[in-house]
């Protein structure tokens, strides 16, 4: 195992979206391209009584969601552990005032959809909590998969 490996072992992201499709998608294409693991939750609620028994690298919380809202997601975990960086995902395209960014010190970076994954692992890799994130893995093709015999 290399040293960048070892200093991250075990962090990881935790995905929060209350669409099960979409996150169940993004945590496949996360889990596929980032070397380190990604769970997904698709309420916030679970996430927040979740969080404290996970050695947490990085939170992603779609913003709209019926229980709470993603910065209220993101003050919640600020309370947990202020340590943890998040990145909010949204459809809309929203505006916050200085008042209720400076709330959420935490929210790093806000993404808006429709988005490439790579997009989003750019901003974990920015935004990972020690000098050592999580590799990004190139995925090769070889042959063309759509060719039948």
């Amino acid at each position: 195992m290399s040293l960048s490996t070892s200093k991250h072992a075990g962090k990881i992201v935790v995905l929060v979206d209350d669409e099960f499709s979409y996150i169940d998608l993004l945590q496949q294409l996360l889990s596929d391209h980032l070397a380190c693991p990604v769970h997904g939750f698709t309420k916030p609620a679970d996430a927040l009584r979740a969080i404290p028994g996970l050695n947490v690298g990085m939170i992603i919380s779609d913003y709209q969601m019926p229980d709470m809202n993603g910065l209220q997601l993101i003050a919640e975990v600020q309370k947990i552990n202020p340590d943890i960086p998040a990145v909010m995902i949204t459809a809309y395209n929203m505006s916050f005032t200085p008042r209720e960014l400076a709330a959420v010190p935490s929210l790093k970076a806000i993404v808006r959809k429709p988005f490439k994954w790579t997009v989003l692992a750019e901003e974990v890799v920015k935004h990972w909590p020690d000098p050592h994130p999580p590799k990004v893995k190139v995925v090769t093709v070889t042959g063309n998969p759509f060719k039948t015999a």
